[in-house]
C-alpha cells in the first residue's frame, strides 16, 4: 500500500475516534443526546473528510 494513503487512513481512524470521543464527553457534560442517526452521519462526515483532506494536505505539503 502507497505510504500517502496508508497515512491518510490512519488519520482517518484518528479522527474518527476522537470525533466519538468528543462527542461522548458533551453528552456527558450537557446531558443532551443526540439520536443515533445523527451521530451515524456526523461520524460518517468524519470518515471520509479526514482522510480526503489528509491525502490532499500532504500532497499540497510535499
Amino acid at each position: 500500500m502507497n505510504p500517502r494513503v496508508k497515512t491518510s487512513l490512519l488519520w482517518g481512524a484518528i479522527g474518527v475516534l476522537s470525533f466519538l470521543v468528543l462527542l461522548q464527553g458533551y453528552e456527558l457534560l450537557t446531558g443532551y443526546r443526540y439520536s443515533i442517526a445523527v451521530k451515524a452521519g456526523a461520524t460518517l462526515v468524519v470518515a471520509v473528510g479526514a482522510p480526503v483532506l489528509s491525502y490532499v494536505g500532504d500532497g499540497v505539503l510535499n
